[in-house]
């Protein structure tokens, strides 16, 4: 796919030539090694002809690697001084890459990049783990509108997806992407990489779905982690307690009520949970 394009200018050079400094209101560390954004654009696997779908592009540096690709790419980037740059990959690729000009937290992904669209950003620090939420949040038919969710995120957040009972990292966010997903650190990226660099690692985090367990409605398992890890060092029969019929459910599903959040696994929150969906 790469022989068929034209040469493109190092990145480096195109955020020169746009005067494209790094807005840490936005949120923007832009990354310029291009083995490393192609290695990125592998993780999700072959996407030739497939859609995907990037949340802020900045200069273009993994829209190029992931157009490369072969992927058709809708980008959604907020920031207007960014969009020459696109422009300018819309026209090396032709037909591949279509760009939105506004707030992601405002965009309907689904409605824009299509069913089985992999979704595939450096996402901007300020807004990653909102936009992951909603992205884990979605309706699941048995899987959701998406195919993968590839995301770079700080190492702390990554650590928090991906993270294991009985670790400090694990609580609400490891249950909601792991009770229907696989959630795996597939790339740790040094600070050094970025421009400017962070003050932390970052980690690239991909995530795979499948299908959703029977019976347990989401907003049931949303209140009873908000409960238990709200107050991660108490009890689990004094942080449920306010939670309608949580402590039948333990009792019921044999579970130590003098355990803590943090030692049960994801597996079991889910039957707790749908406990409390019926």
């Amino acid at each position: 796919m790469a022989d068929s394009h034209p040469a493109l200018p190092p990145i480096r050079d195109v955020i020169a030539r746009h005067g494209l400094a790094a807005s840490k209101a936005l949120g923007q560390n832009f990354l310029l090694d291009e083995q490393l954004l192609g290695r990125i654009a592998v993780i999700p696997g072959p996407l030739e002809g497939a859609p995907a779908f990037e949340v802020g592009p900045g200069p273009g540096g993994l829209t190029r690697a992931i157009l490369r690709a072969g992927a058709r790419l809708v980008a959604v980037e907020r920031d207007d001084r960014c969009l020459p740059a696109l422009a300018e990959l819309q026209q090396a690729f032709p037909g591949q890459l279509r760009v939105i000009s506004g707030d992601a937290m405002q965009v309907d992904a689904r409605g824009e990049a299509g069913e089985g669209a992999h979704i595939i950003a450096n996402l901007p620090y300020n807004v990653g783990t909102p936009l992951l939420v909603g992205w884990l949040s979605a309706a699941w038919e048995p899987l959701p509108w998406w195919a993968s969710l590839t995301l770079m995120f700080q190492m702390e957040v990554a650590e928090r997806i991906v993270a294991k009972p009985g670790t400090d990292h694990y609580g609400r966010l490891a249950v909601l992407a792991q009770w229907r997903s696989d959630a795996r650190i597939a790339m740790k990226v040094h600070r050094s990489a970025f421009t400017p660099p962070p003050k932390v690692m970052s980690a690239v985090v991909h995530i795979t779905p499948k299908p959703a367990p029977q019976g347990v409605n989401l907003k049931h398992l949303e209140r009873l982690t908000a409960a238990a890890f709200g107050q991660r060092r108490k009890m689990l029969r004094q942080s449920v307690k306010g939670l309608p019929g949580a402590l039948d459910a333990l009792a019921a599903l044999g579970i130590d009520p003098q355990r803590r959040a943090e030692t049960l696994s994801v597996e079991v929150f889910v039957d707790v949970a749908r406990v409390l969906s019926r």
